[in-house]
């Protein structure tokens, strides 16, 4: 069987409605259920009023205005300096990473270098090495120094 649902709409309050459902054979069935007390349903918060400071009326050459003007104006200069100061350690920090990149690379081009040396070094030393030292095989079958065979 199918349930169905009826709003009962004197049983609200305080946003709070119950909802009857008619169950298999319990007959019906109370669950409340919150809804919004407001007709135009729930939604998003409302922004805080600003009433306070509407009703106030400025009065451009009261102190009081002239000193928030003076703070504000203070506080604009001191960000204003605070981010060309941080642009300025910026780039010097971008030029320092720059000469320590190059200085890094061209030790890589100098280590390269004498790496390739190096190497040339001991291939012709292995290489010269194994020209002077006679097999193990080409030995057991030479004479000895007296002349006769081992």
């Amino acid at each position: 069987m199918s349930k169905t649902s009826q709003q009962n709409p004197t049983a609200e309050t305080n946003g709070v409605s119950v909802i009857y459902t008619q169950g298999s054979a319990s007959g019906l069935q109370q669950v409340p259920q919150l809804v919004p007390v407001s007709p135009g349903g729930g939604g998003k918060a409302s922004p805080p009023s600003k009433q306070g400071k509407k009703n106030s009326i400025v009065d451009r050459n009261s102190d009081e205005y002239r000193q928030r003007r003076e703070r504000n104006n203070m506080a604009v200069k001191k960000s204003r300096l605070k981010s060309k100061q941080k642009a300025q350690d910026t780039l010097q920090r971008v030029n320092q990473l720059k000469e320590e990149n190059e200085r890094l690379e061209a030790k890589i081009k100098l280590l390269t270098k004498e790496l390739s040396v190096l190497k040339d070094l001991f291939l012709e030393h292995a290489h010269n090495f194994t020209d002077s030292v006679q097999p193990l095989g080409a030995e057991s079958t030479a004479a000895t120094p007296d002349g006769s065979e081992p």
